[in-house]
């Protein structure tokens, strides 16, 4: 298998990772998808979160508020080099509220770069975001792929 087929093979099960972390509230399985400084641009104020702590803030938030989550990565498109890499994805994050409610979620973009330390590849930054409805100002958050 040329180099780049089993790096992009690699990329792609850290991708599943994030999946599985979720699915399992594993802050700890979370923890090693990243780099300790990693850069997030997430749905959620503030503009960046800094650092894995804050990405992991983030994830606890999201476990707080539902009993069961469930999050599908669709579309996953890879650029991979030597030792950065890049891919963009649709992700839609959905579960169960504490009260049963169940929730669809809502599809949003995902960007993903990776950079390869120590032979592992880890997210260096992302970015999740919805469109954004120029007249209202309101992010559009019922668009499907």
């Amino acid at each position: 298998m040329p180099r780049h087929d089993a790096d992009d093979t690699s990329i792609r099960q850290q991708i599943d990772g994030i999946v599985e972390g979720l699915r399992n509230k594993d802050l700890e399985a979370l923890r090693r998808l990243y780099t300790t400084d990693v850069v997030s641009f997430d749905v959620e104020p503030p503009l960046q979160h800094v650092g894995i702590d804050a990405k992991l803030k983030n994830w606890a938030n999201v476990f707080a508020f539902f009993d069961t989550v469930s999050y599908e990565v669709r579309d996953l498109t890879l650029t991979v080099g030597d030792d950065v890499a890049f891919g963009h994805a649709f992700g839609r994050l959905s579960g169960t509220l504490h009260d049963g409610t169940a929730t669809n979620g809502m599809w949003v973009r995902a960007t993903f770069c990776l950079q390869k330390i120590d032979g592992t590849w880890l997210i260096a930054h992302d970015q999740v975001s919805v469109p954004l409805d120029i007249r209202t100002g309101k992010g559009v958050v019922d668009l499907r792929p």
